[in-house]
């Protein structure tokens, strides 16, 4: 559940790209957000643990999850939306190849050859040296791997912090992330960017149009569900036994980048997922046992 309400983000956030900064979309987002996560929280046992939690973790898991959704977003400008997507599914090769660092869940050789696989399907989509590589790509593979970090810093420490609290704290850091953010682009004059991804980050905000103004709105409902899917997710289960099931997303990338964008996926794109995707449940198959 937590995938598909975040595709539809995905299709939003693309489509916005080309007239508004990716922190005006992120900041009115979690403007959003803000009361539905205090009304989760509140739910979930009350305001108390939002000022008992430990902040320091928290904070820092909201940091690194603001730097992978930034990485990610930024890609959508300069490549289809099936590709970003893709790219990014390399998520459960970097929770394979990190558990073990962070929470002891160290991986035997079967566990690391298909790690190997799944990056030999990344260089398929890629396609390095062809003329066709697109620097943008980094980024999602940029956001894959600090977006796994977090996701097992969830898994960490999430048995004495719930699922609302996490969620509120990342809300909280992306709102005030963003803003800053904005000032500080505007103060150092950089909108004279040329490649689209930057010029997504860093162009001045400008005044919404209404429907602009009601998507973002939209994605500030679906990062608060979203994101409590997927941290809850991640909270009460082992990471082998959650990221399979992030590969669903790879039915929903394809599908609205050619409804909302008429992209049709390119051959090495299908290709390389398909690797990606078999690397990566054999990786989490072999975790498992």
């Amino acid at each position: 559940m937590g995938v598909l309400v975040f595709s539809v983000q995905d299709a939003i956030v693309k489509q916005v790209s080309g007239a508004y900064p990716l922190t005006q979309v992120v900041f009115v987002r979690s403007c959003v957000s803000v009361p539905l996560l205090l009304w989760l929280v509140q739910r979930e046992g009350g305001w108390q643990p939002l000022f008992s939690s430990p902040w320091t973790p928290l904070l820092l898991r909201a940091l690194i999850m603001l730097g992978a959704y930034t990485a990610y977003y930024m890609a959508f400008p300069a490549l289809p939306l099936a590709d970003a997507v893709a790219l990014y599914f390399t998520v459960p090769l970097f929770v394979t190849a990190l558990a073990g660092p962070f929470l002891g869940e160290h991986s035997r050789w079967r566990v690391w050859v298909a790690v190997l696989l799944g990056f030999v399907g990344v260089m398929v989509m890629l396609q390095p040296g062809s003329g066709l590589f697109e620097p943008a790509a980094l980024l999602s593979l940029l956001s894959a791997a600090l977006y796994g970090s977090a996701m097992l810093m969830a898994r960490s420490y999430g048995t004495h912090v719930s699922a609302g609290v996490m969620a509120f704290f990342q809300n909280a850091v992306f709102l005030v992330g963003s803003g800053v953010a904005a000032l500080v682009f505007q103060a150092l004059q950089l909108a004279s960017a040329s490649h689209p991804s930057v010029v997504f980050l860093v162009r001045p905000w400008v005044e919404l149009a209404p429907w602009d103004a009601a998507l973002m709105a939209v994605c500030g409902v679906v990062s608060a569900v979203g994101t409590v899917f997927l941290t809850n997710a991640y909270r009460v289960a082992r990471a082998s036994t959650v990221t399979p099931f992030e590969y669903t997303g790879m039915l929903w990338a394809p599908l609205w980048g050619f409804v909302f964008f008429s992209e049709v996926p390119r051959a090495t794109t299908v290709a390389g997922a398909a690797v990606i995707v078999v690397a990566g449940l054999l990786a989490l198959r072999a975790a498992q046992r």
